[in-house]
Protein backbone atom coordinates (compact mmCIF):
# COMPACT_ATOMS: atom_id res chain seq x y z
CA UNK A 1 0.00 0.00 0.00
CA UNK A 2 1.54 3.51 -0.84
CA UNK A 3 0.99 6.01 2.32
CA UNK A 4 0.94 9.84 1.71
CA UNK A 5 3.13 10.83 4.53
CA UNK A 6 3.30 14.91 3.85
CA UNK A 7 1.60 16.15 6.19
CA UNK A 8 2.87 13.43 8.74
CA UNK A 9 6.54 14.63 7.96
CA UNK A 10 5.90 18.31 8.15
CA UNK A 11 4.55 17.28 11.84
CA UNK A 12 7.30 15.28 12.80
CA UNK A 13 9.52 17.38 11.97
CA UNK A 14 8.25 20.56 13.19
CA UNK A 15 10.38 20.96 16.87
CA UNK A 16 8.52 20.88 19.96
CA UNK A 17 9.83 19.49 22.86
CA UNK A 18 8.00 19.66 26.34
CA UNK A 19 7.07 23.64 27.53
CA UNK A 20 8.08 24.86 24.04
CA UNK A 21 5.03 23.02 21.94
CA UNK A 22 3.89 26.12 19.47
CA UNK A 23 5.68 25.21 16.65
CA UNK A 24 4.66 21.48 16.48
CA UNK A 25 0.77 23.18 17.74
CA UNK A 26 0.67 25.22 14.95
CA UNK A 27 1.25 22.70 12.26
CA UNK A 28 -1.71 20.83 13.84
CA UNK A 29 -3.90 23.35 13.98
CA UNK A 30 -3.13 24.59 10.52
CA UNK A 31 -4.28 21.10 9.31
CA UNK A 32 -7.39 20.64 11.58
CA UNK A 33 -8.60 24.15 10.05
CA UNK A 34 -8.48 22.59 6.71
CA UNK A 35 -11.93 20.34 8.27
CA UNK A 36 -12.73 20.91 11.79
CA UNK A 37 -15.78 22.65 12.77
CA UNK A 38 -13.86 24.77 15.40
CA UNK A 39 -10.25 24.61 16.37
CA UNK A 40 -8.91 26.62 19.51
CA UNK A 41 -6.23 26.65 21.80
CA UNK A 42 -5.75 26.91 25.52
CA UNK A 43 -3.79 28.90 27.24
CA UNK A 44 -1.47 25.80 28.70
CA UNK A 45 -0.82 25.28 24.89
CA UNK A 46 -3.65 22.23 24.40
CA UNK A 47 -4.91 22.87 20.88
CA UNK A 48 -8.76 21.12 20.66
CA UNK A 49 -10.36 20.26 16.90
CA UNK A 50 -13.65 19.78 16.84
CA UNK A 51 -16.46 18.35 14.66
CA UNK A 52 -20.09 18.40 15.70
CA UNK A 53 -19.82 20.61 18.82
CA UNK A 54 -23.57 20.59 19.12
CA UNK A 55 -23.34 16.42 19.36
CA UNK A 56 -23.52 13.90 22.07
CA UNK A 57 -21.46 12.16 23.70
CA UNK A 58 -18.62 14.24 24.01
CA UNK A 59 -15.80 11.95 22.98
CA UNK A 60 -11.98 12.95 23.64
CA UNK A 61 -9.49 12.04 22.05
CA UNK A 62 -5.92 12.84 23.16
CA UNK A 63 -2.47 12.45 21.69
CA UNK A 64 0.45 14.37 23.11
CA UNK A 65 2.42 17.13 20.94
CA UNK A 66 5.13 17.45 22.77
CA UNK A 67 8.84 15.23 22.17
CA UNK A 68 11.51 15.06 24.86
CA UNK A 69 14.54 17.72 24.31
CA UNK A 70 17.48 19.95 26.04
CA UNK A 71 17.23 23.12 27.23
CA UNK A 72 20.50 25.67 27.67
CA UNK A 73 21.59 25.50 31.01
CA UNK A 74 25.08 27.70 31.18
CA UNK A 75 27.16 29.48 28.60
CA UNK A 76 30.68 29.41 29.59
CA UNK A 77 33.17 32.02 28.86
CA UNK A 78 34.63 30.23 26.01
CA UNK A 79 30.84 29.94 24.12
CA UNK A 80 30.73 26.24 25.23
CA UNK A 81 26.71 25.31 26.49
CA UNK A 82 25.72 22.91 28.95
CA UNK A 83 22.59 22.11 29.36
CA UNK A 84 19.87 19.81 30.58
CA UNK A 85 17.39 16.85 29.91
CA UNK A 86 13.53 17.87 28.90
CA UNK A 87 12.47 14.55 29.66
CA UNK A 88 13.95 11.09 29.98
CA UNK A 89 16.91 10.43 28.03
CA UNK A 90 19.28 8.06 28.08
CA UNK A 91 22.66 10.22 27.72
CA UNK A 92 24.39 7.33 25.23
CA UNK A 93 22.59 8.27 22.45
CA UNK A 94 22.89 12.03 22.74
CA UNK A 95 26.47 11.78 22.38
CA UNK A 96 27.96 13.30 19.40
CA UNK A 97 24.58 14.40 17.45
CA UNK A 98 23.72 17.42 15.95
CA UNK A 99 21.42 19.87 17.63
CA UNK A 100 18.94 22.81 16.68
CA UNK A 101 18.65 25.37 19.16
CA UNK A 102 15.07 27.05 19.06
CA UNK A 103 15.71 30.79 19.52
CA UNK A 104 13.44 32.19 16.31
CA UNK A 105 13.26 32.36 12.49
CA UNK A 106 16.84 31.97 12.80
CA UNK A 107 17.82 28.69 14.92
CA UNK A 108 21.17 28.08 15.51
CA UNK A 109 22.92 24.88 15.22
CA UNK A 110 25.03 22.81 17.35
CA UNK A 111 27.15 19.79 18.02
CA UNK A 112 27.58 17.71 21.14
CA UNK A 113 30.77 17.57 22.38
CA UNK A 114 32.84 14.58 24.55
CA UNK A 115 36.35 14.47 25.65
CA UNK A 116 37.53 12.04 22.62
CA UNK A 117 37.79 8.53 22.78
CA UNK A 118 41.79 9.21 22.28
CA UNK A 119 42.36 11.48 25.59
CA UNK A 120 40.47 9.28 28.03
CA UNK A 121 41.75 7.34 30.12
CA UNK A 122 41.21 3.38 30.66
CA UNK A 123 38.68 3.77 33.51
CA UNK A 124 37.51 6.33 31.70
CA UNK A 125 36.21 4.28 28.49
CA UNK A 126 34.10 2.10 30.60
CA UNK A 127 32.72 4.96 31.92
CA UNK A 128 28.94 5.55 31.15
CA UNK A 129 28.50 9.49 29.57
CA UNK A 130 26.13 11.55 31.88
CA UNK A 131 24.35 14.74 30.27
CA UNK A 132 26.20 16.57 32.52
CA UNK A 133 29.46 15.14 31.10
CA UNK A 134 28.65 16.92 27.32
CA UNK A 135 28.43 20.05 26.16
CA UNK A 136 27.32 22.04 22.88
CA UNK A 137 29.43 23.56 20.56
CA UNK A 138 28.03 26.23 18.55
CA UNK A 139 31.36 27.05 16.92
CA UNK A 140 31.50 30.41 19.11
CA UNK A 141 34.69 31.26 20.90
CA UNK A 142 33.40 33.18 23.60
CA UNK A 143 30.17 33.97 25.61
CA UNK A 144 29.64 37.37 24.17
CA UNK A 145 29.81 35.94 20.82
CA UNK A 146 26.82 33.49 21.72
CA UNK A 147 24.79 35.98 23.39
CA UNK A 148 25.13 38.61 19.62
CA UNK A 149 23.94 35.10 18.08
CA UNK A 150 20.76 35.79 20.30
CA UNK A 151 20.88 32.58 22.22
CA UNK A 152 20.26 33.00 25.95
CA UNK A 153 20.20 30.38 29.26
CA UNK A 154 16.54 28.40 28.72
CA UNK A 155 16.51 27.76 25.12
CA UNK A 156 15.68 24.40 23.92
CA UNK A 157 16.76 22.50 21.53
CA UNK A 158 15.84 19.12 19.65
CA UNK A 159 17.78 16.50 17.98
CA UNK A 160 18.66 17.65 14.41
CA UNK A 161 17.21 14.48 12.68
CA UNK A 162 14.28 14.65 9.85
CA UNK A 163 11.73 12.03 9.37
CA UNK A 164 13.14 9.38 7.00
CA UNK A 165 11.65 6.61 5.23
CA UNK A 166 13.10 3.03 5.09
CA UNK A 167 11.97 -0.03 4.06
CA UNK A 168 8.45 -1.21 3.58
CA UNK A 169 6.10 1.37 4.93
CA UNK A 170 8.63 2.53 8.30
CA UNK A 171 9.03 5.69 8.86
CA UNK A 172 11.79 6.78 11.69
CA UNK A 173 12.11 10.45 13.54
CA UNK A 174 13.06 11.63 16.39
CA UNK A 175 9.32 13.12 17.64
CA UNK A 176 7.51 9.63 16.92
CA UNK A 177 6.75 9.56 20.79
CA UNK A 178 3.92 10.70 20.56
CA UNK A 179 4.04 13.35 17.44
CA UNK A 180 2.29 10.45 15.76
CA UNK A 181 -0.14 10.13 18.46
CA UNK A 182 -1.55 13.47 17.84
CA UNK A 183 -1.34 12.43 14.19
CA UNK A 184 -3.46 9.84 14.29
CA UNK A 185 -6.52 11.74 16.21
CA UNK A 186 -6.36 14.18 13.33
CA UNK A 187 -7.00 11.40 10.84
CA UNK A 188 -9.44 9.98 12.84
CA UNK A 189 -11.27 13.50 13.63
CA UNK A 190 -11.15 13.46 9.61
CA UNK A 191 -12.76 10.29 8.69
CA UNK A 192 -15.46 11.25 12.12
CA UNK A 193 -15.73 14.75 9.73
CA UNK A 194 -16.57 12.60 7.03
CA UNK A 195 -19.19 10.52 8.34
CA UNK A 196 -22.43 11.52 9.98
CA UNK A 197 -22.26 10.95 13.52
CA UNK A 198 -23.82 11.73 17.01
CA UNK A 199 -21.04 12.43 18.54
CA UNK A 200 -19.44 15.28 19.28
CA UNK A 201 -15.49 14.29 18.65
CA UNK A 202 -12.67 16.61 19.94
CA UNK A 203 -9.17 15.46 19.26
CA UNK A 204 -6.37 17.39 21.60
CA UNK A 205 -2.94 17.87 20.86
CA UNK A 206 -1.79 17.83 24.78
CA UNK A 207 1.15 19.33 25.84
CA UNK A 208 3.95 18.42 28.50
CA UNK A 209 3.28 14.96 29.08
CA UNK A 210 6.73 13.74 28.96
CA UNK A 211 7.49 16.07 32.18
CA UNK A 212 3.70 15.96 33.45
CA UNK A 213 4.48 12.87 35.78
CA UNK A 214 3.11 14.93 38.83
CA UNK A 215 1.22 17.58 37.04
CA UNK A 216 -0.73 15.40 34.83
CA UNK A 217 0.56 17.93 31.85
CA UNK A 218 -2.08 19.46 29.73
CA UNK A 219 -4.23 16.25 29.58
CA UNK A 220 -5.23 16.92 33.04
CA UNK A 221 -5.95 20.69 32.33
CA UNK A 222 -7.23 19.90 28.99
CA UNK A 223 -10.14 17.67 30.19
CA UNK A 224 -10.73 19.10 32.90
CA UNK A 225 -12.27 21.86 30.68
CA UNK A 226 -13.98 19.62 27.96
CA UNK A 227 -15.30 17.21 30.28
CA UNK A 228 -15.91 14.25 27.95
CA UNK A 229 -18.10 11.48 28.57
CA UNK A 230 -15.39 9.80 27.21
CA UNK A 231 -12.00 9.66 26.55
CA UNK A 232 -9.49 8.31 24.15
CA UNK A 233 -5.61 8.42 24.04
CA UNK A 234 -3.29 7.50 21.53
CA UNK A 235 0.59 6.74 22.93
CA UNK A 236 3.32 4.79 21.76
CA UNK A 237 4.72 1.77 23.15
CA UNK A 238 7.47 -1.08 23.04
CA UNK A 239 7.64 -2.68 20.31
CA UNK A 240 9.04 -5.97 21.14
CA UNK A 241 10.02 -7.93 18.36
CA UNK A 242 13.69 -6.63 18.67
CA UNK A 243 16.66 -8.34 20.21
CA UNK A 244 16.96 -8.63 23.99
CA UNK A 245 13.74 -7.39 25.03
CA UNK A 246 11.27 -9.78 27.34
CA UNK A 247 8.31 -10.76 25.70
CA UNK A 248 7.15 -12.16 29.06
CA UNK A 249 7.17 -8.47 31.18
CA UNK A 250 6.01 -6.32 28.78
CA UNK A 251 3.81 -9.00 26.21
CA UNK A 252 4.33 -9.58 21.97
CA UNK A 253 4.13 -6.19 20.47
CA UNK A 254 5.26 -6.23 16.83
CA UNK A 255 6.00 -3.46 14.01
CA UNK A 256 2.70 -3.69 11.56
CA UNK A 257 1.08 -5.99 14.16
CA UNK A 258 -1.94 -3.32 15.22
CA UNK A 259 -2.77 -1.14 17.56
CA UNK A 260 -2.17 -2.30 21.26
CA UNK A 261 -4.91 -2.15 23.33
CA UNK A 262 -3.92 -1.33 27.20
CA UNK A 263 -6.36 -3.31 30.12
CA UNK A 264 -6.46 -2.91 33.76
CA UNK A 265 -5.10 0.63 35.75
CA UNK A 266 -6.59 3.57 34.26
CA UNK A 267 -8.22 1.62 31.46
CA UNK A 268 -12.36 1.60 31.46
CA UNK A 269 -13.62 -2.19 30.95
CA UNK A 270 -16.40 -0.36 28.48
CA UNK A 271 -14.54 1.43 26.69
CA UNK A 272 -11.85 -1.61 26.27
CA UNK A 273 -14.50 -4.32 25.36
CA UNK A 274 -16.16 -1.50 22.75
CA UNK A 275 -12.32 -0.72 21.29
CA UNK A 276 -12.12 -4.45 20.80
CA UNK A 277 -15.57 -5.28 19.10
CA UNK A 278 -14.55 -2.07 17.04
CA UNK A 279 -11.03 -3.82 15.56
CA UNK A 280 -12.98 -7.11 14.78
CA UNK A 281 -15.64 -5.64 13.38
CA UNK A 282 -13.13 -3.68 11.29
CA UNK A 283 -10.91 -6.85 10.53
CA UNK A 284 -7.97 -4.37 12.51
CA UNK A 285 -5.37 -6.70 14.12
CA UNK A 286 -4.31 -6.05 17.38
CA UNK A 287 -2.56 -6.96 20.73
CA UNK A 288 -3.33 -6.50 24.41
CA UNK A 289 -0.77 -4.93 27.11
CA UNK A 290 -1.29 -5.52 30.47
CA UNK A 291 -1.61 -2.17 32.67
CA UNK A 292 -1.89 -3.46 36.62
CA UNK A 293 -0.53 -0.43 38.07
CA UNK A 294 0.11 2.80 35.99
CA UNK A 295 0.00 3.63 32.04
CA UNK A 296 2.36 6.08 31.92
CA UNK A 297 0.50 8.11 29.61
CA UNK A 298 -2.08 10.62 29.21
CA UNK A 299 -5.15 8.51 30.20
CA UNK A 300 -3.56 8.48 34.01
CA UNK A 301 -4.49 12.12 33.61
CA UNK A 302 -7.67 11.88 32.20
CA UNK A 303 -9.36 8.97 33.96
CA UNK A 304 -9.79 10.38 37.31
CA UNK A 305 -10.89 13.91 36.38
CA UNK A 306 -14.09 15.18 37.76
CA UNK A 307 -16.25 12.78 38.67
CA UNK A 308 -14.28 9.83 36.01
CA UNK A 309 -14.02 9.79 32.45
CA UNK A 310 -14.33 6.21 31.59
CA UNK A 311 -10.63 6.05 29.26
CA UNK A 312 -9.14 3.70 26.63
CA UNK A 313 -5.67 3.62 25.91
CA UNK A 314 -4.79 2.45 22.05
CA UNK A 315 -0.94 2.40 21.62
CA UNK A 316 1.58 2.14 18.69
CA UNK A 317 4.22 -0.05 18.46
CA UNK A 318 7.53 1.71 18.30
CA UNK A 319 10.80 0.73 18.33
CA UNK A 320 14.17 2.84 19.86
CA UNK A 321 11.86 4.83 22.02
CA UNK A 322 13.27 8.36 23.25
CA UNK A 323 16.03 8.04 20.68
CA UNK A 324 16.95 10.08 17.71
CA UNK A 325 15.66 7.34 15.55
CA UNK A 326 12.35 5.79 16.89
CA UNK A 327 10.35 3.91 14.61
CA UNK A 328 7.18 3.32 13.76
CA UNK A 329 5.03 1.23 10.73
CA UNK A 330 2.32 3.33 8.74
CA UNK A 331 -0.05 0.86 8.69
CA UNK A 332 0.08 0.64 12.26
CA UNK A 333 -0.63 4.48 12.01
CA UNK A 334 -3.45 4.26 9.86
CA UNK A 335 -5.36 0.70 11.83
CA UNK A 336 -4.93 3.14 14.75
CA UNK A 337 -6.37 5.85 13.40
CA UNK A 338 -9.40 4.12 11.60
CA UNK A 339 -9.87 2.08 14.96
CA UNK A 340 -10.77 5.50 17.03
CA UNK A 341 -12.90 6.20 13.84
CA UNK A 342 -15.03 3.35 13.99
CA UNK A 343 -15.34 3.11 18.07
CA UNK A 344 -16.93 7.07 17.91
CA UNK A 345 -19.18 6.22 15.07
CA UNK A 346 -20.34 3.22 17.14
CA UNK A 347 -21.30 5.57 19.83
CA UNK A 348 -24.92 7.19 20.14
CA UNK A 349 -26.30 9.50 22.68
CA UNK A 350 -28.03 6.92 25.11
CA UNK A 351 -24.62 5.28 24.72
CA UNK A 352 -24.15 3.60 28.86
CA UNK A 353 -20.22 3.49 30.28
CA UNK A 354 -21.34 2.30 33.57
CA UNK A 355 -19.31 -1.13 34.35
CA UNK A 356 -21.98 -3.77 35.42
Amino acid sequence: MNYSTGFLEKLLDAPGPSGFEQRAAATWRQEAETFADVVRTDVAGNTFATVNPEGSPCVMMAGHIDEIGLQVTHVDDEGFLYFSGIGGWDPQVVVGQRVRILIGKNDLIGVVGKKAIHLQKPEQRKKVSQLTDLWVDIGASSRQEVEDSGLRVGDPMVIDAPMVSLKGDRISSRAVDDRVGAYVILEALRTIADASTESCAVAVATVQEEIGGGSGGGARVSSFALQPDVALVVDVTFSTDVPDISKKELGDHKLGGGPVLSRGSAIHPVVFDRLTLAAEAEGIPYTIQAAPRATRTDADSIYMNRAGVPTGLVSIPNRYMHSPNEMVSLADLTNTAKLLAAFVLGLGKDTDFTPL
